[in-house]
């Protein structure tokens, strides 16, 4: 008997409908091919245009519905001229992250042979690393709450021991998973600034910690400005990345950088029970409705999808499908001949989308 599992759908604002739609099709099909497991949608109201028309971005009715789905899947948020009465964003998806506790902001970095990439590749070498960035504290711990007068301005970075924990235990598992499966050589880098800032310093500490329980996997630091220099010298040489928040902020548009833009940079934001999966880039109001939207990193965040929850519920043919489709779209995209705008091609929403559905039932 198949298992149902519930996924809790924010569609987004600007471009994020139209991002969503191809994917819940491409999930669809995947799943109703699929003997081990069916996906349940729920429709969730959120957002800025939400908030607009009601005065709320994520009512107490989505949240629950959201905690009480097995995943939750939202797509591009946010638009610029609909803030909050302070002046920031709306921003349902850090809502989720902090009610739900979810600590660790994945960020996989990906560049297959044949690629386009800002890099001067050589030829025999691929990407394939993942960021992990605290999502919690670190330097967003005081969001809008931070203290202004006329002379100054304060924002509090936080780094606590059971969140790190929590932390870089997950970045170890996650290592020990990629070398299990051939996608990585077993190792954990530790970002830090540890030399300047005794929060950092402690936050190694902790790390450290948690490596002597893993002997198998390889542990070893960087500062935060010298992996960024790597990350465009050597970007290869990287396995598993852990880092505070504001960092992994920036460090993971650099990635997203060398796979070509942010319409490649899938994300999920994990905690003990529950996780979002999202792509990185905004709503791209500028071009909602003219079916331009890049679709990969919406399609390659579900993949992420699938394979968490394969993970989770020991459910091998998802933990299957999950890798189908990321490999679907890193075919497509390597390929070079159906890439939208933001990549240098002309094909639309529909027509990537149906290429990568294609290059998984077709090919």
């Amino acid at each position: 008997m198949k298992k149902t599992f519930s996924i809790a759908v924010f569609h987004g604002d600007g471009i994020g409908p139209e991002i969503m739609a191809p994917t819940l099709r491409i999930l669809e099909r995947i799943a109703t091919a699929s003997a081990a497991y069916e996906l349940a949608f729920s429709h969730p109201p959120a957002g800025a245009a939400y908030y607009a028309n009601t005065g709320e971005s994520l009512p107490e009715s989505s949240m629950q519905i959201a905690r009480n789905s097995d995943a939750i899947l939202l797509s591009a948020m946010g638009l610029p001229d609909v803030r909050y009465d302070d002046g920031t964003e709306i921003s349902p998806q850090i809502d989720l992250r902090k009610a739900l506790t979810l600590f660790a902001g994945v960020r996989p970095v990906t560049v297959k042979a044949g690629q386009k990439t800002p890099l001067d590749m050589p030829a025999n070498r691929e990407i394939d690393f993942v960021l992990i960035r605290e999502s919690t504290e670190g330097l967003f711990h005081t969001q809008g709450r931070g203290e202004v007068t006329h002379n100054e301005a304060r924002e509090t970075l936080l780094v606590t021991r059971d969140i790190s924990e929590k932390l870089f235990r997950f970045a170890f598992e996650l290592a020990k998973t990629r070398k299990v499966s051939g996608r990585g050589p077993g190792r954990v880098t530790c970002v830090d600034k540890a030399n300047v800032f005794r929060a950092f310093a402690f936050f190694r500490e902790i790390f450290d910690a948690e490596a002597r329980k893993h002997p198998d996997i390889l542990a070893d630091h960087a500062y935060v400005d010298a992996t960024a220099l790597w990350m465009i010298q050597k970007p290869w040489d990287f396995d598993v990345l852990v880092t505070e928040n504001m960092f992994g902020d920036i460090l993971s548009d650099l990635g997203a950088g060398l796979m070509g833009g942010l319409g490649l940079a899938p994300s999920a934001d994990i905690g003990l029970e529950h996780a979002v999966f999202q792509p990185c880039h905004g709503s791209a109001p500028d071009i909602a409705g003219q079916g331009l939207a890049n679709p990969f990193a919406m399609i390659l965040s579900a993949a992420m999808m699938l394979e968490w929850l394969g993970i989770k519920h020991d459910n091998a043919v998802m933990q299957k499908d999950g890798h189908r489709l990321r490999e679907a779209v890193e075919d497509v995209v390597s390929g070079g001949t159906t890439l939208t705008r933001d990549l240098g091609g002309m094909a639309g929403t529909e027509t990537a989308a149906n290429a990568v559905l294609d290059t998984l039932f077709v090919t």
